[in-house]
């Protein structure tokens, strides 16, 4: 079955689906990429990786629930003395995270020339995640390497960037002989997903990545279809207008 939606499945968003898409767009992206590059250049596939604590799960600090013995059951005497029972909490606890993303090098000198990054909820949400990130991004951006980041998560704080409008999505063009200009690709959920290049070196052809075509390529080898109930409200949840044409476009692919 085919991507039902005509840009972005808002289903993919889900936890249990998001690390296997992540996952799979970079690596049909290194390989889409690869023939119009090569052999100048190469894509590698880097990790970035990282100690949380999972800022969903907080201390719980509950009242104590105190009972007292049954004084009729046979064989127990009265007494003054309490029980305490527990009570169920969950808390904070390190996960170690593995982000992956896409470096352009040079086959000649292994030069960065550019950094891809498909942005995790991690990224957006979790405060090491936020942290870790923005550390390398910093670092890219007063550099020499260009970077493109890909923001396909409507949940969470979107990466600052100046003059930007509120949308759904963002892909993020930052050419490093063009900073602080950038150019930022804005786009909501009923719209097809932009092409959009990557620089190289100054004068050189910029290769597109049909982000559209990977995407809606990686859904049907998936078959995420058999993974998404269609007939469950999307998570995060939408507005009510776009939550009609999302329910409307998911009956429509089940027919």
């Amino acid at each position: 079955m085919e991507n039902p939606f005509p840009g972005v499945n808002p289903y993919l968003e889900s936890p249990e689906l998001w690390h296997q898409v992540h996952n799979r767009l970079i690596v049909a992206i290194a390989d889409d990429l690869t023939p119009q590059i090569a052999p100048k250049y190469r894509v590698s596939i880097e990790e970035r990786i990282y100690t949380t604590l999972d800022d969903l799960l907080l201390v719980g600090i509950a009242d104590v629930a105190v009972t007292k013995r049954d004084s009729t059951s046979p064989g127990v005497q009265s007494t003054t003395a309490q029980v305490v029972q527990p009570n169920p909490v969950r808390v904070p606890f390190p996960q170690q995270v593995i982000e992956r993303f896409l470096e352009v090098r040079s086959t000649q000198t292994n030069e960065i020339i550019a950094v891809l990054e498909i942005l995790s909820p991690k990224n957006k949400r979790s405060k090491e995640g936020r942290a870790a990130y923005e550390k390398k991004r910093h670092k890219i951006l007063g550099s020499l390497t260009h970077l493109v980041e890909i923001d396909l998560l409507r949940q969470g704080k979107p990466m600052s960037v100046w003059g930007a409008t509120e949308t759904d999505y963002r892909i993020l063009v930052s050419r490093s002989d063009r900073r602080p200009n950038a150019d930022l690709y804005a786009f909501n959920l009923k719209d097809p997903i932009p092409n959009f290049p990557i620089s190289l070196r100054n004068g050189e052809p910029e290769p597109i990545v049909e982000l559209q075509k990977l995407l809606n390529e990686v859904y049907a080898r998936a078959r995420f279809d058999l993974a998404i109930d269609y007939s469950q409200p999307v998570k995060p949840a939408l507005p009510s207008e776009t939550a009609v044409w999302v329910a409307e476009v998911s009956r429509i692919s089940d027919r």
